[in-house]
């Protein structure tokens, strides 16, 4: 066992941020936390996962209730002024998955000092790639989320205080798609632009038309985005190219809301190249659906943060992803942001956590598996 389990996981914070690796190639971070978890005493499972790891706590039978953090970084070159800064150049913890990994690991080793007393089983996720992104499915995929209740997962936040926390119900984040289009031309010298198809032109046009689709088709209290972020072709100054490459991102809360948005980018694009006889090829890459916290759960989310002495603030939806929400297609759950205080946003280089910020969320994520446990049990007690 651990004795000291808040200077442990404040060692292993720093240890984590040292060496950071990317989405689904977290081999070095998989074994430091498998060999935590063993000084722990935690059962792990054996699973078909190259990176990334799963344990269990309690009595291995119903009910079951799952805490999951992520354990990627993504490919920044630190610049935090931080004593533990990465020793990885180009890789960084710059989303705070170094923080959700030494919570959740102290979560892990509270949860193994109550187990007498947990009656039912809490199962705890590590898992890789959320960054990749969808790593959350090569953890739906071994199976381990088919006999679960619920599920919790925690981000940290720069915009609130340690101390804080941030509780929605509901849409919390968004459903986060990907779209890459080549428009095919005819390729000529510029002098001579009647001669051929001009593919920049008509990636031009598209990316002004593309502007409507939020503002034109979608309800105007709903939110939306579309984003054009990577404009790419010719390679002379007096050519022009055969193609022209465009991809861009675009955000959502709602299904319909985000078919509707695939559909007319679709749309757009085809017309659009239709109109200046040139071709379009569209390759959309979907991502997490929209992250949707059950109102049920939100009660204990906020009974456990009330009862944990922190700062409960309302928090505005998000367009910013998360993986989780693949979870939610498997399971009801609740998904809170704990403040770490102000810094740089995520996933810049400056980006830093306050460390005084772990040891209260590893004791709220403990304390909120105990309780959903416990609540599952009574409920399903009361229905017999």
């Amino acid at each position: 066992m651990i004795q000291d389990i808040q200077q442990y996981i404040h060692d292993e914070f720093q240890w984590f941020h040292r060496h950071p690796e990317l989405s689904f190639k977290e081999v070095e971070t998989t074994e430091r936390i498998r060999q935590d978890l063993q000084k722990g005493g935690l059962r792990i499972l054996n699973l078909p996962l190259e990176t990334g790891i799963v344990a269990e706590v309690g009595t291995g039978e119903q009910p079951i209730v799952a805490i999951r953090c992520d354990i990627d970084a993504l490919p920044i070159n630190e610049e935090a002024d931080v004593p533990y800064r990465s020793e990885h150049p180009g890789c960084m913890h710059a989303c705070g998955h170094d923080f959700h990994t030494a919570s959740v690991l102290g979560a892990a080793y509270l949860l193994k000092e109550r187990e007498a007393e947990i009656q039912g089983t809490v199962r705890i996720i590590f898992q890789p790639g959320e960054e990749g992104p969808s790593g959350a499915l090569k953890i739906v995929e071994t199976g381990i989320i088919d006999d679960v209740d619920a599920i919790f997962g925690m981000h940290c936040t720069p915009l609130l205080d340690v101390g804080q926390m941030g509780i929605l119900d509901g849409p919390a984040m968004a459903a986060v798609d990907a779209f890459r289009i080549t428009f095919h031309g005819k390729g000529v010298h510029a002098a001579h632009p009647d001669k051929g198809i001009d593919p920049i032109v008509t990636a031009a046009a598209f990316v002004g038309a593309v502007q409507t689709v939020v503002s034109r088709n979608m309800d105007p209290f709903a939110a939306t985005l579309v984003s054009v972020t990577h404009i790419e072709g010719g390679y002379n100054w007096n050519v022009i190219p055969d193609e022209t490459f465009v991809e861009g991102t675009t955000r959502s809360m709602s299904k319909e809301g985000r078919q509707a948005i695939r559909n007319r980018i679709e749309t757009l694009a085809a017309s659009t190249a239709a109109a200046y006889e040139a071709r379009a090829e569209v390759q959309w890459i979907p991502g997490p659906p929209a992250l949707i916290n059950d109102a049920h759960w939100g009660i204990l989310a906020r009974k456990v943060a009330e009862k944990q002495g922190f700062d409960k603030q309302p928090m505005a939806p998000s367009l910013g992803g998360e993986d989780f929400a693949f979870y939610y297609d498997k399971v009801p759950g609740y998904f809170v942001f704990v403040g770490t205080g102000h810094s740089y946003p995520n996933h810049n280089a400056k980006f830093k956590v306050n460390p005084a910020a772990l040891y209260p969320a590893s004791q709220y994520m403990a304390e909120l598996a105990c309780q959903a446990v416990a609540q599952i049990r009574q409920e399903g007690s009361s229905k017999e």
